[in-house]
């Protein structure tokens, strides 16, 4: 023991700097919570749904609540019921037997309600396409309003998608 702590005290303490601040993600945040007050007025509740991905989107759906991206802290929360949310955002390819339950979580969906089809797979079906066992993209299913390509698609991308969506959905409410 005695020798491990002569070799941190006449070392000290090694670490590797900070990195740089990432001005992508700061414009984008602040963004967002502008687009999300502007639409709402308070903050955005999502209802993510898995349709039959293989979870890589779901690992950087996670990521998007860990204190470096930090999205509840822009007013973004995650609910477990449809009936909470003001937007779907949807992974994978929907398989035949996630069909019904895509239907009733966009069914329960409050109207105005949005949709976002993330990942390759959600955005045209992917490598698995339509076949016996997958109805493909979730536009073959739902009405989606924005697709997030990417496989997976990165956190950032996702904020982004997020903001799009709610851009649409302000435009569309100025047309009518």
């Amino acid at each position: 023991m005695f020798p491990m702590l002569r070799q941190i005290l006449r070392n000290g303490i090694v670490t590797e700097p900070a990195p740089d601040a990432d001005i992508a993600l700061r414009v984008t945040a602040q963004r967002l919570s502008e687009a999300m007050l502007a639409q709402l007025g308070r903050a955005l509740v999502i209802r993510h749904v898995d349709a039959g991905s293989c979870n890589a989107c779901e690992l950087e759906i996670h990521a998007l609540n860990n204190p470096y991206y930090n999205l509840e802290a822009l007013g973004i929360k995650f609910a477990a019921s449809p009936r909470h949310a003001d937007m779907l955002l949807v992974t994978g390819p929907v398989a035949k037997n996630m069909e019904i339950a895509v239907k009733r979580a966009y069914d329960a969906t409050p109207e105005p309600r949005l949709v976002v089809a993330v990942g390759d797979c959600g955005c045209t079906g992917g490598i698995f396409g339509e076949s016996y066992a997958s109805c493909g993209r979730v536009a073959n299913v739902i009405p989606v309003d924005v697709c997030i390509p990417g496989c997976p698609p990165t956190p950032l991308q996702l904020m982004q998608g997020i903001l799009a969506a709610l851009a649409s959905d302000r435009k569309q409410a100025k047309h009518e």
